[in-house]
């Protein structure tokens, strides 16, 4: 048996045999030119994206393909029943105070008071998705809104308007408040060179913006700005909580929803443009005044601070004449209004504690508006010239007087208490709702009513006389009536009305001891029975009447059956009530009797 073996290479050999598993080097050349390649490719890359974004920036050809194709697909349609695919808004504060938030509380209230849901919007697949992921639903939105309630036929009851001038459309606003707004919130806005532009993005702004927030995180020197467009700030005081922007998270969502708002119509948005800035200038809050309630929209802005006139303010800014009287109201029409532009960063301050401030504020913008030929320089020296006084809230109240009556003021209350909202808070919800009242009948009652107090009036009625009243008294009795109209479906209110010229009502808030006139209401209840028991049973044979099934406790019944049984000869119904008055009743007083109000027995 031989054995293998094999020869130990020499130290030599051993030194120059490389390693089997060792990569080779790659010599420095080589190397250079892969980094030179990685970079040549990084460099191209850059520089496509940079033409792409330069492209976007100035075409919007991407954002308006992409969002008006999403915005196709989130559709939502009317149908019948209760709807179960639909998410009510959240607490933005046009939700809120046009009722849509409340929608979930408004619901079980009607529906626990015998009311149906004819019909209710069905959200789409995807506009589910997207409401899910906290986007607000894309809409149309309404410029004016408020309470309308109509009488039975249809006719107007009570209407109120919020806000109650404003901006029909875009064609109606002064351009000169235009191109001072847009100077100052948003320039590019309507550059007619992309109509495919995206307004919820100012790019050039929105990029210094970034800036200045990561040069405060930073601690870098410089002045902080702001990104937002005049669509992100619609979606931010419309239906962000509180209208407030407390994150970045909620800019981003304000600038999604208010892109794919804008592309509803499709790539061009340019009346959707047009839209932003009229419901702008109709909707943009500028704080609150006691015993009016909150500010919303230039026209009440104007009317409120300034006790402006919203039509003679555009008619001084819409203005050609040069005179000193003409060119002194359009430089004070136009300060009130860019006073108003600046006041809504700050309303509560500005407008309350920080007026000098604005009018400092206000002088500035004026000067630059005047550089940049926005406006011309005689505008600006009438503008700085002027001086804007506010509103004497006790010389000049700013409630204007709602025309109501006593039907009125009873299907507002009533509707308030369905809905639990005070008046205030349902004037301004977006509801329409139909009385059983009739107006012009409404009307007339309540002026007839009011004529009694008229001495000559009442005595054309016989009310003046003897043991009745004398002419001085005439005005010391209130009338209260109550009209109602028997339907296929029960009876109906027509009328409801007293003389008072108080917000009391007689017939909803009083209670009254009636004594004997309620024992004659009492026994007119009990013949009216008898009468309907003898349509229902008069001249059927008896022995028909002893089938009849009667409850228990149905004692009128049982006794009008027995009685027509007996007297099958003369059914008449005066003899019928004849007898039904002659009835006998027990007087032991321990005897107990059921009534509507439960089991009762004789107390005296």
């Amino acid at each position: 048996m031989g054995a293998l073996w094999q020869s130990e290479p020499s130290r030599t050999e051993a030194s120059e045999a490389p390693p089997a598993m060792t990569p080779q080097p790659q010599p420095p050349r080589q190397r250079r030119l892969w980094w030179r390649l990685i970079f040549l490719i990084l460099l191209v890359a850059l520089i496509a994206i940079g033409f792409a974004a330069y492209d976007e920036f100035r075409t919007s050809n991407l954002q308006s393909r992409e969002f008006s194709k999403l915005a196709t697909t989130l559709t939502y349609s009317l149908q019948p029943g209760p709807s179960d695919a639909i998410i009510y808004p959240g607490e933005g504060p046009f939700d809120k105070r046009l009722g849509y938030s409340g929608l979930g509380e408004f619901l079980p209230r009607l529906l626990k008071r015998d009311y149906l849901i004819s019909e209710q919007v069905r959200f789409s697949p995807a506009l589910m998705r997207y409401v899910e992921h906290g986007l607000f639903a894309p809409y149309i939105e309404k410029i004016q809104a408020g309470l309308s309630i109509t009488d039975c036929r249809g006719e107007t009851l009570y209407q109120y308007n919020y806000p109650q001038h404003l901006y029909p459309d875009f064609a109606s606003i002064p351009p000169v408040m235009v191109n001072s707004l847009l100077f100052i919130e948003n320039r590019d806005l309507l550059d007619t060179r992309d109509v495919k532009n995206n307004p919820a993005v100012d790019w050039p702004r929105f990029a210094k913006a970034a800036y200045s927030q990561v040069a405060k995180y930073l601690a870098l020197p410089g002045q902080s700005a702001g990104g937002s467009t005049l669509a992100t700030q619609l979606e931010k005081y419309r239906h962000s909580p509180d209208g407030l922007t407390v994150n970045g998270a909620e800019k981003i969502r304000q600038m999604i929803s208010a892109s794919v708002r804008a592309y509803q119509g499709g790539p061009d948005t340019s009346e959707a443009r047009h839209r932003i800035v009229r419901d702008y200038l109709n909707s943009v809050p500028l704080s609150a005044v006691p015993g009016h309630g909150e500010v919303h929209g230039m026209a009440e802005g104007l009317r409120v601070w300034y006790g402006a006139d919203f039509d003679q303010v555009n008619q001084a800014l819409n203005s050609t004449a040069t005179d000193p009287e003409s060119m002194a109201a359009r430089g004070l029409a136009l300060r009130q209004v860019l006073s108003l532009m600046i006041a809504q960063r700050r309303p509560s301050h500005y407008l309350s504690k920080g007026r000098v401030e604005l009018a400092e504020l206000t002088d500035a913008h004026i000067r630059v508006l005047a550089a940049a030929n926005i406006i011309e320089p005689p505008l600006a020296s009438a503008a700085l010239a002027s001086k804007a006084v506010y509103r004497d809230w006790v010389a000049q109240p700013t409630i204007v007087p709602i025309i109501t009556n006593k039907g009125i003021s009873l299907a507002r209350n009533r509707l308030a208490a369905m809905l639990n909202r005070p008046l205030y808070d349902l004037d301004r919800l977006d509801v329409s709702a139909t009385s059983t009242l009739q107006a012009d009948l409404q009307l007339q009652v309540s002026q007839y009513l009011k004529n009694l107090a008229d001495p000559e009036f009442a005595a054309q009625m016989g009310l003046i006389g003897e043991r009745l009243l004398t002419a001085k008294t005439t005005d010391q009795v209130s009338y209260s009536f109550t009209l109602f109209e028997r339907t296929a479906d029960g009876s109906r209110v027509r009328v409801q009305t007293d003389s008072t010229n108080q917000p009391f009502d007689i017939n909803e808030g009083s209670k009254l001891e009636l004594g004997s006139t309620a024992k004659l209401r009492v026994l007119t209840t009990y013949l009216e029975i008898i009468a309907e028991l003898h349509d229902k049973y008069a001249g059927k044979p008896a022995a028909e009447l002893k089938k009849v099934e009667v409850a228990e406790l149905d004692r009128i019944t049982q006794w009008s059956l027995e009685w027509l049984a007996q007297n099958s000869k003369n059914q008449s119904l005066d003899a019928m009530l004849d007898a039904a008055l002659e009835r006998k009743y027990s007087a032991n007083t321990g005897e107990a009797f059921f009534t509507g109000g439960g089991m009762h027995v004789f107390n005296n």
